[in-house]
């Protein structure tokens, strides 16, 4: 079995019983639902009590849980196709630059770390239309210079 077939089976499983993805994470439990639906898509991976909980709730077979355990190969195509998913991309591409330069002149010459990064989404009530609010904190990962000596700075970090 491959991870996709993983995916569309648990998809299947979801649709089959009717379940919302708050109840999928709830009963998988541990972290963001950002986190555990990524999971369940083929996105990130499971801990192994999670694993465990989630072929409880699916009815998994042994092969089946470890899979969702292994470190998964992660990404898509791009562009991305999806309308939602491509407007992502665009704020990306369109506020990019921008977002970069205003990191850079606060924290220095660096990242902002999708590893060591959270997120929450908000629903926030509106007569004009609900709005959906996205706050990301990611980690600040200066780089670091090779070979840096004498007076040069070793990282990347903003300069006094």
């Amino acid at each position: 079995m491959k991870r996709e077939d993983l995916t569309e089976k648990l998809l299947d499983i979801k649709r089959e019983k009717g379940w919302s993805w708050k109840h999928i994470c709830e009963q998988i439990g541990g972290y963001s639902e950002v986190l555990i639906v990524g999971a369940i898509l083929g996105q990130m991976k499971l801990t192994k009590p999670q694993a465990a909980n989630a072929a409880e709730l699916f009815g998994l077979s042994k092969s089946e849980t470890t899979m969702l355990n292994e470190t998964p190969m992660r990404g898509m195509s791009m562009p991305p196709t999806d309308p939602l998913i491509y407007r992502f991309y665009e704020l990306v591409m369109v506020n990019g630059p921008a977002w970069k330069a205003l990191i850079e002149e606060e924290y220095g010459d660096g990242i902002m770390s999708a590893i060591d990064f959270d997120m929450v989404m908000e629903r926030l009530p509106n007569p004009k239309g609900d709005r959906v609010k996205i706050t990301m904190s990611g980690k600040f990962l200066p780089y670091k210079y090779y070979g840096a000596s004498g007076n040069v700075p070793e990282y990347g970090f903003k300069e006094g």
